[in-house]
């Protein structure tokens, strides 16, 4: 039985390799172990997670997801394949990003936690952010946003009219997105459940005199 699921660690993720063999209720009894055991261990990082070894459907991944948030600190930012290279490249992007981010003082900074409750976060500099932007709550930046978790309320880039100002997030589902004097607002429903599994990292900016969303890539994020 304790073979049946394995935690192994990438970069900025989570390998949950589970057994095809085992019934699911059983299979979540043993997440609840081994992330209750490793707790100390991830500690609150931010993480996106794989699920490999096993077929799950939405229900499932959201039922993993609730276990894991019982029994650990970890913050997961979705749940998405880990071959795939646009996630792949959308971390490696976003850790060089993080790495080679100037302080403060000199014009980016970042923000850790979520944004809910209609908050909102203000800054003239270019931001990354390590939480989620839930619905109602807004970021708004003279320069860049980059969200490592999901982007649900608004997000306002490029203040004065900048046009060359990019918004990126793990989750893209914003109600409202502004980049200079450019606008886009969704007609899409949010989930109740409030997440969206498999989900791809997307870059939104403007392009031809509107909004555009792409997967987002390494190559991509240093054009801008």
């Amino acid at each position: 039985m304790r073979n049946a699921v394995k935690i192994k660690s990438f970069p900025n993720g989570i390998a949950l390799y589970l057994s095809a063999e085992i019934p699911f209720d059983r299979l979540l009894e043993e997440i609840g172990y081994k992330f209750s055991n490793a707790r100390n261990f991830f500690g609150s990082a931010t993480m996106v997670l794989s699920i490999e070894g096993r077929q799950v459907d939405d229900m499932e991944e959201l039922r993993i997801l609730d276990v894991i948030r019982e029994n650990s600190d970890l913050n997961i930012a979705c749940i998405a394949g880990r071959d795939e290279n646009i996630n792949k490249n959308f971390i490696r992007a976003l850790a060089e990003t993080e790495e080679e981010a100037p302080p403060p003082e000199t014009g980016g900074q970042f923000f850790k936690g979520d944004l809910k409750n209609r908050e909102t976060l203000e800054t003239e500099n270019s931001i990354i952010i390590l939480g989620d932007i839930y619905s109602g709550s807004t970021v708004i930046s003279a320069k860049n946003i980059i969200i490592l978790g999901a982007l649900r309320g608004k997000a306002y880039a490029g203040g004065n009219g900048r046009e060359g100002a990019f918004i990126a997030a793990f989750e893209m589902e914003p109600e409202r997105i502004k980049i200079g004097d450019f606008k886009y607002i969704s007609d899409t429903k949010q989930s109740k459940w409030g997440f969206r599994p498999k989900v791809r990292p997307k870059i939104a900016y403007v392009k031809n005199d509107r909004i555009i969303f792409e997967p987002l890539t390494k190559d991509l994020l240093s054009t801008f």
